[in-house]
């Protein structure tokens, strides 16, 4: 079986598109990584701080994905907003610039664990202080790393991306894939 260790509508939703059979089963345990480590790693570490909280209530047959997104400008680490306020804030920062979206993940079958991540870059056009506050009214920002949903009505704020669509969304689609048929396979031939 395949467990999506995650309440994200989005992840299952690509999930589904990708074609997987899948239980959700959100970890009930938030541990915060390292605030030391890289965006990349942090998002994977925190991945697999999901992945482990769910994986020891299936069997070791059984494959349990964790994923994390954060968004990065200028050193600065955005996740999902705190309010209102903190989504104008992170948006006004966003407007007119490039953007790193990471998505961290981990995959857990019996002994043997594979994280990593993707990173996708998304430019911004310039945003009015209106246009910000309209789009935050919406309530849309407030679940969502960087304070926007690429595949909702945030998408009329993105001029362009470079990488994987999905990443952006939270869940690196093609890279899971990838993950989990190589996963497949040393499991099928061992």
């Amino acid at each position: 079986m395949l467990v999506l260790a995650s309440a994200s509508p989005r992840r299952a939703e690509i999930m589904r598109l990708m074609g997987l059979d899948f239980a959700v089963c959100p970890a009930s345990a938030e541990k915060n990584p390292s605030p030391e480590l890289g965006p990349g790693e942090y998002t994977s570490e925190s991945a697999l701080y999901k992945a482990m909280d769910v994986a020891p209530r299936f069997g070791p047959e059984d494959t349990v994905i964790g994923a994390d997104t954060v968004v990065e400008i200028g050193g600065l680490i955005l996740g999902k907003p705190a309010g209102a306020g903190d989504a104008f804030r992170m948006l006004k920062l966003l407007s007119g610039r490039t953007h790193r979206v990471y998505t961290g993940f981990a995959l857990i079958r019996g002994s043997e664990t594979v994280t990593g991540h993707e990173l996708t870059e998304v430019s911004f056009r310039d945003l009015s202080d209106a246009e910000i506050r309209e789009y935050v009214a919406t309530g849309e920002p407030m679940d969502k790393a960087g304070a926007y949903g690429i595949q909702g009505r945030g998408c009329v704020l993105v001029s362009g991306i470079a990488g994987d669509y999905f990443n952006v969304m939270g869940f690196p689609a093609c890279r899971i894939h990838t993950e989990l048929e190589a996963l497949r396979r040393r499991f099928t031939d061992a």
